[in-house]
């Protein structure tokens, strides 16, 4: 897949930008719209499909999706062959990649159409390549400690004060959840085996993990800082062995140190709610992250779920933004979509659909409405897609002992701006 897209993303750097101007045409009109998703989003959709086509009657909107795994081939050839649809569903891993080949269009140009006002800047920032505005965030999710208040009572373990409380206060009272567990429950689920917990790490110790040219910039020692936090908390019996955290993080939601209620406290998306109480039946808790009160920087930020994007080779580039405008805004589509492509990031939608949330759901937008956030740190460079893949063999490493934390720091550097710069 990603050769295909970078083939793809060459080919089309060749030439951008829709033949027809920036009016709405009286004429009909046909855009194609493609996106993944499961067979429920699907539905729903199609649905937010008719509704538009049914206010816009000359404007006929054809579906195009598939499932994640087939979705970024099909867009790579489309893209490829000049032939990509009008609106795409863009992923954060792949943004940079696209725009920065001049595949998509900077919708800053299309504000007579779409409109913004009701979105944060610090979720417009997220959809940002090189200052220009080539994605709007569909939903935002923010990282967040996830806490088991059915276990921390039967233990008779207050919950922290996520206000004020620190890394080191994580490691004290999950130590004294691991004591209480007597080895069937731990405190903690280990760290270190996805981007986001990193990040939080390195933009709280006042870094970044990529600069604005796209290199990694996280400082080796901060890196190797965050590797020994993860070393220490398994050592001290904090997380599970090696092997047991290994797993677990190979594994599905499902089979998590949360949903199988073997760890109290766990690092997640504040949007994983809903589905980790369904599958551990515990009333679980969305708490503030450690460290924040500390930091030299603020780590929390939005991580968009999902954008919307326009082809650059669109034909009808202003009926895509009306259509993209109808996606992100309108009341009527957002009490068909709720929360299926994440909490929206248009604050009025939010505030309107939140009565009809589950209250899991609504504890998950209390909780992002109530969270101060830094800046949006860079969008992924292109080439960069593997990070996660890089940082979980690292910790890995770490945790089997093959790898100090300094020697982890240094191969990550230079293995993940190795990726960067050959891409």
């Amino acid at each position: 897949m990603a050769l295909a897209l970078v083939a793809a993303l060459m080919l089309s750097a060749c030439g951008s930008g829709g033949s027809a101007g920036q009016e709405l045409s009286n004429e009909p009109v046909t855009l194609r719209f493609t996106w993944w998703g499961s067979d429920e989003r699907h539905k729903r959709t199609q649905q937010v499909m008719d509704l538009f086509q049914k206010k816009h009657p000359n404007i006929t909107v054809k579906g195009e999706f598939k499932e994640w795994n087939g979705y970024w081939e099909s867009l790579a050839t489309t893209v490829a062959a000049n032939d990509a649809p009008d609106v795409i569903q863009m992923d954060e891993l792949y943004l940079s990649s696209y725009a920065e080949r001049g595949a998509l269009l900077d919708l800053g140009t299309m504000a007579k159409f779409l409109k913004t006002a009701d979105f944060d800047k610090a979720a417009l920032d997220t959809g940002l390549v090189n200052g220009k505005q080539y994605a709007l965030p569909t939903g935002l999710t923010t990282y967040s400690i996830v806490a088991n208040t059915d276990l921390l009572d039967q233990y008779g373990i207050d919950l922290p004060d996520d206000a004020t409380w620190s890394w080191d206060d994580l490691k004290r009272i999950g130590g004294e959840v691991s004591e209480a567990g007597g080895g069937k429950v731990t405190g903690v689920q280990s760290l270190g085996f996805e981007a986001g917990g990193l990040n939080i790490w390195v933009r709280q110790h006042g870094a970044a993990l990529f600069d604005e040219q796209g290199d990694v910039a996280a400082p080796p020692e901060v890196l190797a800082s965050f590797w020994t936090y993860v070393k220490d908390l398994a050592a001290q019996g904090v997380t599970p062995p090696a092997a047991v955290s290994v797993e677990r993080a190979g594994g599905s939601l499902d089979q998590s140190g949360t949903a199988t209620n073997a760890s109290v406290f766990a690092t997640w998306w504040n949007t994983q709610l809903s589905s980790l109480t369904a599958a551990s039946g515990s009333k679980l808790r969305l708490l503030k992250l450690p460290g924040e009160a500390q930091a030299k920087s603020r780590g929390a930020y939005y991580k968009p779920s999902m954008y919307w994007s326009v082809s650059s080779r669109s034909e009808h580039p202003a009926e895509a933004a009306l259509f993209v405008d109808f996606l992100a805004n309108d009341p009527e589509a957002a009490n068909i979509m709720l929360t299926d492509r994440g909490i929206p990031a248009n604050t009025k939608v939010r505030e309107s659909i939140t009565p009809k949330l589950t209250e899991d759901d609504k504890q998950a937008v209390a909780y992002m409405d109530g969270v101060e956030v830094g800046p949006a740190p860079r969008v992924t460079p292109n080439g960069a897609s593997t990070v996660e893949a890089i940082i979980k063999r690292h910790t890995e490493e770490v945790l089997f002992d093959r790898e100090t934390p300094e020697q982890a720091a240094a191969a990550f550097i230079k293995e993940l701006q190795a990726e960067i710069d050959g891409a």
